[in-house]
């Protein structure tokens, strides 16, 4: 579970996307951002995910959103995926896990009745000056972008 809650200032971050691009979240202020963190390229949950966002990707930008995947695959697994998938979006490389912890998207949760370590599927949305509006940690991956536009009954 994170540590962050909605009002604070979103902790700044910078990586490598698919496209060898630096990344950082400065580069989006004055920008709203869906921050979402997934576990792994190419698996069943995430991938719904990301092509949900994808297949709405038109009515976020024309609401004012940017999109950014994170996950620890590298930048090879996230150039790989992205193409398979034509995600138009930046994904974050981030195998040390530096974007993970500060925003608290790493720990411990249950898989098949055991305890494992690993990504809390989890979403940021992150306002224009750099503050989490609101925290999603219960993510429906096939239905994200409505789960994000009813926070703000659109």
């Amino acid at each position: 579970m994170t540590h962050l809650k909605e009002g604070q200032k979103a902790p700044a971050f910078e990586g490598i996307d698919q496209n060898n691009n630096k990344i950082q979240l400065l580069d989006f202020l004055g920008k709203k951002v869906i921050l979402y963190f997934y576990p792994k390229d190419n698996t069943p949950g995430c991938t719904a995910e990301a092509c949900n966002l994808r297949d709405n990707y038109e009515g976020l930008l024309k609401s004012g959103y940017k999109v950014i995947g994170v996950s620890p695959d590298n930048e090879k697994s996230h150039k790989g995926f992205a193409g398979k998938y034509s995600l138009l979006f930046p994904l974050i490389a981030d195998p040390e896990r530096k974007i993970l912890n500060s925003y608290g998207a790493w720990g411990e949760k249950k898989m098949y009745s055991k305890t494992v370590t690993g990504v809390l599927r989890t979403t940021f949305i992150i306002d224009e000056k750099g503050i989490i509006e609101k925290i999603i940690s219960k993510v429906d991956t096939a239905n994200h972008t409505e789960q994000i536009f009813k926070l703000y009954n659109k």
